[in-house]
């Protein structure tokens, strides 16, 4: 994950919604593997024409999209509602989608979650979502462990919360959570352990680990079951993003050093992985809409 992507999530943070209920068809679908694109992919075409990128997305075959962009209960624009009718005019469907949650989501005093995640909530049933994803967990909570475990009991009570409109809560990881100690055990394998399955799905980024934690076959393997949802990158050497740490950009599939077909293999095989959501952030001088078509190809090619 490159900075701009970083400093659009933290600007994206606060939320929104309240209980609707999705229809028992969308409840009752099969799990399959499922290929669909992350929207950040495509952020700047996205911002000038939102319903043109849409279009030559689906035209290129892409059925399912990720939102990454929900600011006073707006899609990329839009309302819930809107937003549904340019998807389903499309034949575009949006199982999933990116909110930061943060712990101001909360209300202490009142002992619930404020109006702004309920609304989250409510938007992303309108869209008639299977997943509220929160990317991003804020640097104050990752070393204040009283802290941590109120926000990972937060995203509980958010798994009950979405539970009651057929969907479920989930967490993205970037790379802070392989590197940041809680005690004597990372992060990461923290939050797995300290958040109900049965509540909270994990969507796992093979792009944004690697560089800290290099098998994300290994961790399947650990964890199994537990990454509903995962985000599908390839990535090479880089010196365009020292901040990051990794040392690494994401580019076109196939054409870095992931394993990234071993890594489908295990998500299909332990992972209990519905949703392979591509995402590439960075082009090496390609236009972004041809690279997420050639993803989309190879994702074909490779039998996804």
């Amino acid at each position: 994950m490159n900075p701009s992507r970083r400093s659009f999530i933290k600007t994206g943070a606060l939320a929104v919604t309240a209980a609707a209920f999705l229809p028992k068809n969308v409840l009752a679908a099969p799990k399959l593997q499922r290929v669909g694109l992350q929207l950040y992919s495509v952020r700047e075409r996205m911002k000038t024409d939102p319903s043109g990128t849409l279009k030559k997305l689906a035209d290129m075959g892409y059925v399912y999209v990720e939102h990454a962009n929900y600011i006073d209960r707006k899609f990329y624009g839009w309302n819930a509602k809107e937003f549904k009718k340019v998807l389903d005019d499309l034949g575009l469907k949006m199982p999933s989608g990116h909110t930061v949650m943060t712990a101001q989501h909360w209300d202490a005093a009142k002992n619930d979650f404020t109006d702004a995640w309920k609304y989250t909530v409510e938007d992303a049933a309108i869209l008639e979502q299977k997943y509220v994803i929160s990317p991003w967990m804020d640097e104050r909570v990752r070393t204040d462990k009283d802290a941590l475990n109120r926000i990972l009991d937060q995203f509980n009570k958010s798994g009950e919360l979405c539970k009651k409109s057929g969907m479920k809560f989930g967490y993205h990881n970037h790379d802070f959570e392989f590197t940041t100690m809680v005690g004597d055990i990372r992060l990461f394998d923290y939050i797995l352990q300290h958040t109900d399955p049965s509540l909270v799905a994990q969507q796992l980024d093979m792009g944004n680990m690697y560089g800290r934690e290099n098998s994300a076959v290994s961790l399947i393997k650990k964890y199994p079951g537990r990454f509903e949802l995962m985000h599908v990158k390839d990535e090479i050497k880089s010196a365009e993003h020292p901040n990051e740490g990794t040392g690494y950009e994401s580019c076109v599939l196939g054409k870095g050093v992931l394993p990234v077909q071993d890594v489908l293999k295990a998500a299909k095989k332990d992972g209990n992985t519905t949703y392979l959501i591509i995402e590439q952030e960075s082009y090496q001088g390609m236009d972004p809409i041809d690279s997420v078509k050639i993803d989309l190809q190879t994702m074909k090619k490779w039998g996804y």
